[in-house]
C-alpha cells in the first residue's frame, strides 16, 4: 500500500531509554505530591501508593515488551492487537489513539508549556496558543527530519530534566529535618484514588513500542530501556517525595499543590530555585512533547500501510531521504492544532485514557494466547519474568483504571464509549 520504503532502524538503547523516562517524567513528578498525599491520607501510605503505581506500570511495561520482542513492528499495541485478535480490535484502538489520545495529549502539553513560558518571559496570556502551536510545529519539524534527531532531542531533554530534582532531592535530604514517615493529613484516604493518581504521572511508558520497528536490536532494547527506564522513573518519585517531606511538612505539601515542589525549592535555593524549577518544568514538558509527536505518529502510519484508514496511500508514505513518516507526523500536529485553537483538550484526554487502559487489558491478556500459540522449546530474545504473576497484575492494575474511572467519572466514560463507536462504521466502510 502506497511507497514500501521501509522506516530507517537508527534508534539505539539510549535513545530508546530516553523515550521511557522522558515520556513518563514530564510535569507530573512535580505537581502530584500533594495531590497523591491529599488522596492517602498519611505519608507512609503517599509512599506506599507511589510505590505501588510503580510497580504495576513495571508490571505492564514487562508485560508489553514481550510482545514487543515477539511481534518487533512499528505502531507498538496497535500491531500488537492486530497480530493477536485480528484487524477490527487493532482499528479501534487505533483510531482512538490517533484521533483522541495523541492529539489531545499533544495539545495539553503544548498549553501546559506556554502557560509555564510565558510568565517565565513576562510574556502576555493571548500569545498561549501561538507558542503552543510554535512548539508543536517545530518539534514536528526535527521529528518528521529523522527519528534519530527527534531522539537527540529526547536524550538531551532527559539529561537536562533531571538537573532540578537531583538539586532537590540531594540538598532536600541534606538539609531538610521535618518528619517523613507516620505523618497524617487527613482521617480520610484512599489508597485506591491515591495510586490512581500516581498512575497518570507514570503514564507515558509504552510510547517506546511504538517505535520498536525502528530500533536497531528491538528484542534486547525494548525490554532493557522499559525496565531501566521505569526503574529509574520510580526512583526518581520516591527519592523526591522522601526530600519534599523533609523540607515541608506534609500538610503544607496538601495545602501548597501543585506549587509544593516550587517552595520547596525557593526554601532550599531562594528566588533561584523557583526559577530552577520552572526551567526543569519546562525542559521536562518540552521532552514529553517531543517524545509524544516522535511516538504517536506511528500508530496511523502501521494503520495506513494496512489500509484501513481512509488516504492510506499518503499516510503510509515515508520520505525518502528523512526515512520518516511524515504525512502521519502532519496528521497528528494537524489535529493537535485544531484541538489547540478550539478545545480544552483535558477532558477528551481523560475519555481517551478511558478506552486506551480498556485495550491494554487485551494488550496484557495477549501474553498468555501468544504464549498458547507458539510451539514448545520456541527460543526468544526476551520473556516477561515471573510469568504469569506479572502479567496478572498489569491486567488487575489496567482493570482498576478502568473501574475507577467507570465510577470516578460515569460521564466521561460513557462519553467514551460513544467516541470508540463512531469509529465502528469508519472500519467497515474501508472494508467495502
Amino acid at each position: 500500500m502506497g511507497n514500501k520504503q521501509q522506516l530507517k532502524k537508527e534508534l539505539n538503547l539510549a535513545a530508546a531509554l530516553a523515550l521511557v523516562v522522558g515520556m513518563v517524567i514530564g510535569s507530573g513528578i512535580f505537581i502530584k505530591a500533594g495531590k497523591v498525599m491529599e488522596l492517602a491520607g498519611n505519608s507512609n501510605m503517599a509512599l506506599l501508593a507511589w510505590a505501588a503505581g510503580g510497580i504495576i506500570t513495571l508490571c505492564a511495561g514487562l508485560t508489553i515488551a514481550e510482545l514487543g520482542a515477539c511481534i518487533p513492528k512499528t505502531g507498538g499495541v496497535y500491531a500488537y492487537l492486530e497480530n493477536i485478535y485480528g484487524k477490527f480490535p487493532a482499528f479501534l484502538f487505533g483510531w482512538v489513539q490517533s484521533v483522541i489520545y495523541g492529539p489531545a495529549t499533544i495539545a495539553a502539553l503544548a498549553l501546559y508549556f506556554a502557560a509555564l513560558f510565558l510568565p517565565f518571559f513576562s510574556l502576555p496570556d493571548t500569545w498561549q496558543k501561538g507558542v503552543a502551536m510554535g512548539v508543536v510545529l517545530l518539534l514536528g519539524s526535527i521529528n518528521c527530519l529523522g527519528a534519530k534527531y527527534g531522539g537527540y532531542i529526547q536524550s538531551a531533554a532527559t539529561v537536562a530534566k533531571f538537573v532540578p530534582i537531583l538539586l532537590i532531592v540531594t540538598f532536600g535530604l541534606l538539609q531538610g529535618k521535618n518528619q517523613v514517615l507516620g505523618v497524617p493529613v487527613s482521617e480520610k484516604g484512599s489508597m485506591g484514588a491515591a495510586i490512581l493518581a500516581t498512575l497518570w504521572a507514570y503514564d507515558g511508558w509504552v510510547g517506546v513500542s511504538y517505535v520498536a520497528g525502528e530500533m536497531k536490536d528491538p528484542g534486547k532494547q525494548l525490554p532493557r530501556s522499559i525496565f531501566v527506564g521505569l526503574s529509574i522513573v520510580i526512583t526518581a518519585y520516591l527519592a523526591m517525595n522522601i526530600a519534599l517531606l523533609h523540607i515541608l511538612p506534609a500538610q503544607d505539601m496538601v495545602a501548597l499543590g501543585t506549587q509544593a515542589a516550587g517552595t520547596a525549592a525557593g526554601l532550599l535555593f531562594g528566588a533561584f530555585g523557583g526559577k530552577l524549577i520552572n526551567i526543569g518544568i519546562l525542559i521536562s514538558i518540552f521532552g514529553t512533547l517531543n517524545g509524544y509527536i516522535l511516538t504517536n505518529s506511528r500508530v496511523p502510519f502501521a494503520m495506513a500501510e494496512r489500509g484501513v484508514i481512509p488516504l492510506a496511500a499518503v499516510f503510509s508514505r515515508v520520505q525518502r531521504s528523512w526515512g520518516t513518516p511524515v504525512y502521519a507526523t502532519l496528521l497528528e500536529l494537524g489535529l493537535a492544532t485544531i484541538l489547540i485553537l478550539f478545545w480544552k483538550p483535558d477532558s477528551l484526554t481523560d475519555i481517551a485514557m478511558f478506552i486506551i487502559w480498556a485495550f491494554y487489558i487485551l494488550a496484557f491478556t495477549a501474553v498468555f494466547i501468544l504464549r498458547r500459540r507458539q510451539q514448545p522449546g520456541t527460543a526468544h530474545s526476551y520473556r516477561v519474568p515471573l510469568y504469569p504473576i506479572v502479567p496478572l497484575i498489569a491486567i488487575g492494575g489496567a482493570g482498576y483504571i478502568v473501574i475507577s474511572m467507570f465510577f470516578d467519572k460515569p460521564l466521561d466514560a460513557c462519553w467514551a464509549v460513544l467516541w470508540l463507536a463512531a469509529g465502528i462504521p469508519l472500519f467497515f466502510f474501508r472494508k467495502v
